[in-house]
C-alpha cells in the first residue's frame, strides 16, 4: 500500500516538474527573442538621433 502512494506521489512530482519546465523553456525563448527585437529597433533608431 506505502509503495503505491510512493508511486503515485513521484508520478505527479515528476509530471509537475516536466510541465514547469517547458513553460520556463517557452517563456525564456519568447523573452530572449523580444530582447533580440528591441535591440534591432533600438539600433535602428540610433541612425536617427541628431546633436
Amino acid at each position: 500500500m506505502n509503495n503505491e502512494k510512493i508511486y503515485r506521489t513521484m508520478s505527479r512530482g515528476g509530471a509537475g516538474s516536466l510541465a514547469l519546465g517547458i513553460i520556463v523553456l517557452v517563456t525564456g525563448v519568447v523573452s530572449g527573442i523580444l530582447m533580440i527585437i528591441n535591440g534591432a529597433k533600438l539600433l535602428r533608431q540610433k541612425r536617427q538621433i541628431t546633436f
